[in-house]
């Protein structure tokens, strides 16, 4: 079984306790990590690497960050957005095998009036072309991360009250579905889920106990690979630990064949 995971860690340095647990716990084959939140030379290998994984990261210092963490070596590393020229340390692609991964944190946006908001919009169209583009090249691809778009009023908590804000606007919400139009799944709707089931609770007004959260980390397979996903779900208990990140791990498994 190829299990893959996502976790926006809201700093690697103070979740590292947490994620090599997490991994101990379930040995998933693949597990990409966002807002590591740390430079290249901080990054810390040799824990992962007594644990049997090899690591690949594009850091930052005290913003974003991606890493994935893997089973096997990965190949054909990819930092950047063709085209894009940008400092902020958002996309990490690897090939696993014949499998195109590739790992994302997808700007927040601050508010609807925010020129952040039209910088992710911007973003989510270089995306677009970005994963077209791939398509062409892979046919098995997984994109995964932190999407902060939830993308159905199930994957809100309250669709009525966040219906104008960033993260469930109209225009977000219409890029996502326009990347599934590309030849993409979203894994967790593969699958009958639980009502409520979100990945994201802010830390204020007891949000998590109250359950009122958003989905916004995703994994999407390719058609091909879609039809190879056997579960996927949602982790809330590292939401639980102590000083946790106010995401949790999404996670999805498939059944390869040999070789793939």
């Amino acid at each position: 079984m190829f299990k893959v995971a996502t976790w926006n860690v809201n700093s690697l340095k103070v979740r590292l306790g947490h994620v090599l647990q997490w991994l101990t716990e379930h040995e998933p084959t693949v597990l990409a990590l966002q807002e590591i939140k740390l430079i290249d030379a901080e990054f810390p290998v040799e824990p992962f690497e007594r644990l049997g994984y090899h690591a690949v990261f594009s850091g930052q210092k005290t913003y974003n960050g991606v890493a994935i963490l893997a089973k096997q070596p990965l190949s054909n590393i990819e930092v950047e957005l063709p085209n894009w020229v940008d400092p902020q340390r958002r996309v990490l692609a690897v090939t696993y095998d014949d499998i195109r991964i590739i790992n994302l944190y997808i700007p927040n946006g601050e508010s609807l009036i925010s020129e952040k908001y039209q910088y992710k919009l911007l973003w989510l169209k270089a995306l677009q072309n970005y994963l077209q583009q791939q398509l062409q090249q892979y046919s098995q691809i997984l994109v995964l991360g932190d999407f902060n778009i939830a993308p159905m009023e199930q994957d809100v908590h309250d669709p009525l009250a966040w219906q104008n804000s960033v993260l469930f606007s109209l225009a977000e919400r219409e890029i996502f579905q326009q990347i599934l139009t590309l030849g993409f799944q979203d894994t967790f709707r593969l699958f009958e889920q639980l009502a409520k089931s979100f990945s994201w609770w802010d830390y204020r007004a007891a949000a998590f106990r109250r359950n009122l959260g958003l989905r916004i980390d995703h994994i999407l397979a390719s058609d091909a690979l879609a039809k190879k996903c056997q579960a996927a779900g949602i982790d809330k208990q590292p939401r639980k630990w102590e000083r946790p990140s106010d995401h949790t791990p999404v996670w999805a498994n498939f059944l390869l064949n040999s070789g793939s």
